[in-house]
């Protein structure tokens, strides 16, 4: 068994074991490996692997990994979008994670490709951190609903980083709240979460995550 075999097993089962003890099914819940500096070798040994969705952060090291795994997986964009390479986002990927305001959207909805499109929201109002408030997110609501090709799923956050994760499960909790509130307010129908990494994607799940973005956990430590 290789290393990321091992290791990917590994995230499975306590991915698994979150569900259980927060009474859900194990299928409820796409683990996305997160792919930023790990060599295409490592990807297709997770895809070996069974795994088919992978998450990356930089459009430039991104289309050459796309380019260079054929096989058929679903690429997600969770990094900072900056307005000047959002026709590559669209041009290369399934799902887009990270929009945080409306020129992101209007660039997707541009391109003309339908795409999964999930809304950055900063719950614990990191300065460090990008992503919208609510107030934010709501105006980007009330112009969604002429969108043609852009499809907004659900909602993203990347809660603080603590030795605890019991500390931030107030913020993957508000995450689903918040997701209600829109659904409810809009007319949506909404239920992508994706919220947890590696250190705390167990509490994310308690709380309601269907997409964890895993990469230490699987592929080791990058350089």
């Amino acid at each position: 068994m290789s290393a990321v075999e091992g290791s990917l097993c590994a995230v499975k089962d306590r991915m698994a074991n979150a569900c259980r003890r927060s009474g859900r099914s194990p299928e409820e819940v796409r683990l996305i490996g997160v792919t930023k500096k790990v060599s295409a070798e490592k990807i297709k040994a997770a895809v070996a692997c069974g795994l088919r969705d992978f998450g990356e952060n930089y459009i430039q090291e991104a289309r050459k990994k796309i380019e260079e795994i054929t096989d058929d997986v679903s690429w997600h964009m969770i990094g900072h979008i900056q307005t000047n390479k959002v026709k590559y986002v669209a041009e290369l990927f399934h799902c887009v994670h990270s929009v945080d305001r409306w020129d992101i959207v209007e660039g997707i909805e541009r391109y003309g490709k339908q795409i999964d499109m999930l809304f950055e929201v900063n719950v614990a109002g990191e300065d460090s951190k990008h992503g919208t408030g609510v107030d934010g997110l709501r105006r980007m609501f009330e112009r969604t609903m002429a969108l043609a090709h852009a499809r907004p799923v659900g909602l993203m956050t990347m809660a603080p980083f603590v030795d605890d994760p019991e500390e931030i499960r107030w913020v993957f909790a508000r995450l689903r709240e918040i997701l209600k509130e829109m659904n409810d307010e809009f007319g949506l129908t909404m239920r992508e979460l994706s919220m947890g990494m590696s250190s705390d994607f167990e509490v994310a799940i308690e709380e309601g995550a269907t997409m964890v973005r895993i990469g230490t956990a699987i592929f080791g430590e990058r350089l």
